[in-house]
């Protein structure tokens, strides 16, 4: 399996559906599996319940997630917090980080309401936070890092498959 993490719009959901088109696998979002398994949104969720609760939900569908399927799969931004999710990925697949800087974030993210965590005063101070704590812990569960910058999603797609190749990895 393929798994891909970052930070909140690093592009993972983006570009995990067209790395699984393009390699002919089936993919998976786990925030939309959590989703079905709560009956509710993430936000609602994450609102009602707060974050400790949604991350013991997120950690035990990773772990199925991990554990039983194939393809890609893509990752919630917080998944790496805890480190049961950080083992069982880089134990159970091949984790490539999409790597995007704070700034980068914010653009694409400025006017995004359904994200929970950047729902601030300041989200760029958040955004800046959230990558300070996580990005050691991604850089720790990946096998691979790829900045995300500019490129297109078929050149980082691209650059995956290559990523890939060289080092012998069939994925399944």
């Amino acid at each position: 399996m393929i798994c891909l993490v970052g930070l909140p719009g690093s592009g993972k959901s983006t570009v995990g559906r067209q790395l699984a088109r393009r390699l002919q696998l089936s993919f998976v979002d786990s925030d939309h599996a959590i989703e079905a398994q709560l009956g509710c949104s993430i936000r609602e969720y994450f609102e009602r319940e707060g974050e400790d609760r949604f991350r013991d939900v997120e950690q035990s569908v990773l772990d199925d997630l991990s554990r039983n399927s194939q393809g890609v799969l893509s990752t919630g931004g917080g998944s790496v917090l805890r480190l049961q999710n950080r083992k069982n990925l880089k134990d159970r697949g091949h984790v490539i980080y999409l790597k995007s800087s704070p700034d980068e974030l914010f653009r694409r993210l400025r006017h995004d309401l359904n994200r929970p965590l950047l729902q601030v005063s300041d989200p760029m101070q958040r955004l800046r936070d959230l990558f300070a704590v996580r990005d050691p812990l991604y850089r720790e569960t990946a096998h691979f890092t790829l900045e995300t910058g500019r490129p297109s999603v078929a050149t980082l797609v691209n650059m995956i498959v290559m990523q890939l190749d060289l080092a012998g990895i069939t994925p399944t």
